[in-house]
């Protein structure tokens, strides 16, 4: 197996790293591999910050171990190589009546990058994060493989399970696939003038799936005015899907200009009759929206771009009204901004899912954005809430460790699993999450 210098970046493209990647296309393959060369192990790289990353060390690149291994029609219970996407999943097992339980914004990610960022989706709410539909995990732990779940190997299965890569190479899984109508969707619109109204519809809402976007730079009785989406899948004839497009070079800094930001908002939100609107959709295309336009990171420019993604508790909405006072006021927003209601399910020690509202905002990576994004992580430290490792590149050691109430049970299991630190990114070296105690 050859190693090739490469420089590896995360999504965000702040933050980068130059590394020695090797790409096994099979199992055996990465076993050798990995017998004297443990290293840290990525997906396509869709972790916006430095979690993919190990600057100056090894990683091992796993999207060509993408198999199916089994289905069983009758549980569900689909095993696939931590390689495989989401988004394949999706469009191979929909019109035969079943989805991934939980599904991200991007069909790119990996079922390895899903257990290890705990990923959820648009129904939270409904069936909590994806971890909790995963039945068993084989890791490569010390040249040895080991299969582990929630009834052997427990504390380890929830270690792992939002655990960032570190307990293991994550090599496959069985996860539960959950029944749905069809790979269509019917998606209902319906514009929602201000935060409070829009927080009373999540809260009310009986749709499976359920988004938010927010006009992130409206302000006074218009903050937090959008446009909320309910999708329920369906079957029948599907709309014929748009040909993806790409951005084939970085956009000048002009191209999210704050006032080019509040004209496209202005437009978007309008896009929505006053009455509301139900449409059938591709299911891939409510699903991954931003999957239609590949390299749409590249919008940003060469400077790259920061997404500050949190959740709040039910009770702290005041705290998140007051992030969307700051950043409206900033003139940072993109016009990328979404909302969501969460309900109670979390599956791992370092899992990002709790009750709450997540709010997710895009800023271009600006000084005054290096400036902003610190007093929203303080206002969600003070209310309670966390940040989603899976975005950040800013964070500091030591308020993460304060959100997560887990992490010490945690780093207990990952010490003994990788002792030598191995597995170490450049995310885990930033917030010093395996220092001593």
């Amino acid at each position: 197996m050859r190693w090739k210098s490469e420089k590896v970046s995360g999504w965000g493209r702040v933050l980068s790293a130059s590394s020695e990647v090797a790409r096994p296309e099979r199992m055996h393959a990465l076993e050798t591999l990995s017998e004297d060369n443990l290293a840290p192990a990525f997906g396509n790289c869709r972790s916006y910050g430095d979690a993919p990353l190990n600057n100056n060390g090894r990683c091992i690149d796993m999207t060509r171990l993408d198999r199916i291994l089994g289905f069983d029609a009758e549980t569900g219970i689909l095993e696939v190589e931590a390689g495989c996407r989401l988004g394949e999943l999706t469009r191979l097992f929909a019109p035969q009546g079943w989805l991934p339980a939980v599904l991200p914004g991007t069909g790119f990610a990996t079922i390895g990058g899903a257990i290890a960022m705990d990923v959820h989706g648009k129904n939270h709410h409904v069936a909590g994060s994806f971890g909790q539909h995963v039945v068993s995990i084989t890791l490569l732990v010390d040249g040895k493989k080991k299969t582990i779940s929630s009834k052997s190997n427990a504390s380890l299965f929830k270690a792992t399970l939002g655990g960032l890569g570190q307990t293991g190479i994550i090599l496959s899984a069985k996860i539960t696939m959950l029944p749905c109508k069809g790979d269509v969707i019917m998606v209902t619109e319906r514009r929602v003038d201000g935060f409070d109204e829009f927080l009373s519809l999540l809260d009310t809402s009986s749709a499976t799936y359920t988004v938010g976007w927010i006009d992130a730079t409206a302000k006074g009785n218009a903050l937090g005015r959008g446009i909320l989406e309910e999708g329920e899948t369906g079957s029948g004839l599907v709309p014929a899907r748009q040909k993806s497009k790409s951005i084939p070079f970085n956009a000048p800094s002009f191209a999210l200009s704050p006032l080019t930001v509040r004209l496209f908002n202005k437009l978007y939100f309008k896009r929505v009759p006053d009455h509301g609107r139900t449409l059938v959709k591709p299911i891939t295309d409510f699903f991954f929206p931003l999957d239609r336009i590949h390299n749409w990171n590249k919008l940003y420019g060469k400077r790259g771009f920061h997404q500050f993604q949190c959740v709040v508790p039910i009770d702290q909405a005041p705290a998140l009204r007051e992030m969307l006072t700051q950043i409206a006021h900033s003139g940072l927003a993109s016009p990328l901004a979404v909302l969501k209601r969460m309900g109670e399910g979390s599956a791992g020690f370092m899992s990002f899912p709790m009750e709450g509202y997540a709010l997710a905002v895009d800023f271009p990576n600006t000084e005054a954005a290096r400036v902003l994004i610190p007093r929203l992580e303080k206002l969600t430290a003070e209310a309670g809430g966390r940040i989603y490792l899976a975005k950040d590149s800013m964070s500091s050691g030591v308020r993460i460790r304060s959100m997560y109430p887990d992490y010490e049970k945690w780093r207990d299991e990952v010490e003994k699993s990788d002792p030598n630190g191995a597995l170490k990114t450049d995310l885990i070296r930033r917030l010093e999450l395996r220092s001593t105690k």
